[in-house]
């Protein structure tokens, strides 16, 4: 009745999926956070370690896993920044979107084919995938100050992660049952984790076009002496270099980064080791896969409560515990020894995993100019990346100098408490003043741009 659909839309709206557009680019964390949750995090370390690298020790295929995701976070942090400069320049966010979506499909496909031994193919084809995966979301990210009100981003960021920890837990739940029972789905130990690949790229392509449907292509915009005939890629790289000489005007930004680069790395070291790192201690594929899938059922109310703990506290203090909570994981994930342990763990990271992540996303868009969301998110984007680079380095030496990895999960709880150093100097309110002058002035400069927000 009447009622009961104000009730659902009221109940809509405080979890932050207000409307058609919102939900539609929700939906886009629901399709690629298979790729996150499979490949990324799941099935693909295990088999990298277990099949690509077969011939070496478990702790060298720990080895080369880290030294294989810092190349392909090196490449996108590197790229992301002028990529984003033109697009917001052609206004061509969801093209950008889409040409990565089409990379990472590609190469997630692609993985059927890796043999027993193949690690430099292996390592090959997951970093063009997440090449794909990291650029489609610099694009995808830049449109949520076009989709969402400043006053409402907390809540439709966390709703996006609850939304993607649903899609990509119901795909591995799925990946999960092939890879246990492989002889009742046709497959062997072998084939199983192959055609999980295959279901991640049919996932993440198929549940992508809501978003290409219903949100809208912000307007493009020129900056002073920009003419729409200028070579996109020239414009780009003039962009980023004139950011950076002003990069004065916007400190809180910079200091959030600063902020970011430090706790990010611990975050998705965390998210990307964690489960070679139980392979390689001796737990099992089913308590490994199970306590995965844990993290993501966990985090769907998880995150929609962040959002509301952030219209409460403030989405600062909302970040500090989530990131706490982290640092406590980090010494508890020293003294692992059984499989039971491990799943606490995951319960612990499920908690705190999306919301962290969600705030950041969220705080960092709402201290952005409008106008240049994209090139903002291409920089938060390299601070993302070389966050990576960095934790999963770290743990690959500390891996390979102590002869196990139990040293490398003590040593990321540094990058915590310097995070929550940086962050305790950010002004967000600040930040956002600093965003609406921006605003004004490029407006004034590129009337047909509006008000840069894209409502329906």
């Amino acid at each position: 009745d009447r009622r009961g659909v104000v009730r659902v839309t009221r109940l809509a709206e405080r979890l932050g999926l207000r409307t058609p557009e919102i939900r539609a680019w929700a939906m886009y964390d629901w399709a690629n956070s298979a790729f996150a949750t499979t490949i990324m995090a799941g099935v693909f370390p295990v088999f990298y370690q277990r099949y690509a690298a077969a011939d070496f020790a478990p702790n060298v295929g720990t080895e080369y896993w880290g030294y294989t995701q810092s190349a392909a976070l090196l490449i996108i942090a590197v790229i992301s920044p002028v990529l984003g400069a033109s697009a917001d320049f052609l206004g061509a966010k969801k093209r950008f979107l889409g040409a990565f979506l089409a990379l990472g499909v590609t190469a997630t496909a692609t993985m059927i084919f890796i043999q027993q031994g193949a690690f430099l193919f292996a390592s090959f084809v997951f970093i063009l995938g997440n090449i794909g995966f990291s650029g489609a979301n610099v694009f995808y990210e830049s449109l949520l100050p076009f989709v969402a009100r400043r006053e409402e981003m907390d809540r439709v960021s966390t709703a996006g992660y609850a939304m993607g920890y649903l899609g990509g837990g119901l795909l591995l739940a799925v990946n999960l049952t092939w890879i246990l029972f492989p002889e009742t789905f046709g497959m062997d130990a072998v084939s199983a984790p192959k055609w999980c690949f295959v279901s991640v790229a049919v996932w993440w392509l198929g549940f992508s076009i809501p978003l290409f449907r219903r949100v809208g292509e912000p307007p493009r915009r020129l900056e002073r002496e920009e003419t729409v005939d200028l070579n996109p890629l020239r414009v780009g790289f003039g962009r980023v270099w004139e950011t950076l000489r002003e990069v004065r005007q916007h400190k809180q930004v910079l200091l959030f980064l600063l902020a970011f680069w430090f706790y990010n790395d611990g975050i998705s070291t965390i998210i990307k080791m964690a489960t070679i790192y139980g392979a390689e201690i001796g737990i099992g594929d089913g308590h490994l896969l199970g306590a995965l899938l844990l993290v993501q059922f966990v985090g769907i109310p998880f995150a929609f409560g962040f959002g509301l703990l952030a219209d409460r506290i403030g989405p600062k203090n909302g970040l500090y515990l989530a990131l706490s909570v982290y640092a406590i994981i980090c010494g508890y994930g020293y003294f692992l020894q059984e499989a039971w342990q491990f799943w606490v763990l995951a319960l612990g990271v499920g908690t705190v995993q999306g919301g962290a992540q969600a705030l950041s996303r969220s705080i960092f868009a709402s201290m952005v100019p409008r106008g240049k969301s994209s090139e903002f998110f291409g920089f938060f984007s390299v601070s993302a990346k070389f966050a990576g680079i960095l934790g999963p380095f770290v743990f690959a030496r500390v891996s390979r100098a102590a002869g196990g990895s139990r040293l490398g999960i003590v040593a990321l709880i540094v990058f915590f408490v310097v995070g929550i150093a940086f962050l305790s100097r950010v002004d967000i309110e600040e930040g956002r003043r600093a965003a609406l002058e921006e605003d004004e002035a490029l407006r004034e400069l590129s009337p047909e741009a509006g008000d840069s927000e894209v409502e329906p």
